[in-house]
């Protein structure tokens, strides 16, 4: 399980261009990391329009936001289309990403078991370092709370 202090691991993922993206390309810069389960889904898509409506925000504290799933590149084009998104989104089709951030988890539903995305938010500095990390997040106000952070950094 991931810690605060501890650095980030690296990655390299394309975005919903099919760009190449790794954390190193953010030097210098805050990164807020954030992770859910799929694209087009309610809380999903409330999490992203609420990044996206406060993009300018984390801008200004020099911090960029990515958020990551394990969604295609294609499905994220749609979403991000169809929402007028403003955050960058990773494909992280293999899971590799999920796994290393330790977010690929046991889930349990109406009593059924399965493995899936939690939803969780890192705060990364520009020297690559954990700054703060939220689990099993509730969508409401989070955005507004990882701002804050961002900004105290």
């Amino acid at each position: 399980m991931l810690e605060t202090g501890q650095k980030a691991p690296e990655f390299k993922l394309p975005d919903e261009n099919g760009e190449e993206v790794s954390l190193s390309d953010y030097k210098e810069k805050n990164v807020v990391l954030y992770f859910y389960p799929k694209d087009s889904t309610p809380g999903c898509t409330n999490e992203a329009k609420d990044f996206s409506r406060l993009i300018n925000d984390f801008a200004a504290c020099d911090t960029v936001v990515l958020g990551a799933s394990r969604d295609s590149v294609k499905r994220h084009q749609n979403f991000i289309t169809k929402q007028d998104l403003k955050v960058k989104l990773l494909s992280d089709e293999s899971g590799t990403l999920c796994e290393d951030y330790t977010v690929w988890v046991l889930k349990k539903l109406y009593g059924r078991e399965y493995m899936g995305i939690e939803r969780a938010t890192f705060l990364i500095d520009g020297e690559g370092v954990i700054r703060q990390i939220w689990r099993k997040v509730k969508v409401k106000g989070h955005a507004e709370e990882v701002l804050a952070a961002a900004q105290a950094l």
